[in-house]
């Protein structure tokens, strides 16, 4: 009886002593997932008001709704009236650093643009208002940056 009791209290001392050496996360903890999602976070450019959209980009937007013009094929929600498919007065009831308005009707970018122009940042997105393609933030709808007047007459 007592070298079973002896044996049962070295057990229990031998995991007392190992059990939070056991419980320690080891040296390549926290090196996984988090971090790189953290490194990737870091890593995304800010993005300032007024000055994401850069001139290439600018022109590759323009040069395909002038094209789509040019086919007869006017964006939805534009003005068909011999005018040059220009939108019927809403075109500007937005501006830069504020949240668009909800009643103004945006439509999305076709998936061509896209791959003209690049993907939004991570948080924003792409909405043409009227005649202008705007960059917006997810969930604020704050406009930070436009190409404006995408079909001219």
């Amino acid at each position: 009886m007592k070298s079973s009791f002896l044996g049962l209290t070295l057990a229990t001392l031998l995991f007392a002593y190992l059990a939070p050496a056991a419980a320690a996360k080891p040296e390549w903890a926290g090196q996984g997932h988090g971090k790189k999602h953290q490194e990737q976070h870091e890593k995304a450019p800010e993005v300032q008001i007024g000055s994401y959209f850069h001139e290439d980009q600018r022109h590759a937007a323009v040069r395909f709704y002038g094209e789509q013009q040019s086919k007869g094929h006017c964006p939805p929600g534009l003005a068909k009236k011999k005018n040059g498919c220009q939108p019927p007065g809403q075109a500007k009831k937005w501006s830069k650093g504020q949240p668009l308005p909800r009643d103004l009707t945006r439509y999305p970018v076709p998936k061509e643009v896209l791959v003209k122009i690049g993907v939004p940042p991570a948080g924003y997105r792409y909405v043409r208002v009227a005649n202008d393609l705007l960059l917006i933030a997810i969930g604020t709808s704050m406009v930070v940056d436009a190409i404006e007047d995408l079909i001219r007459p």
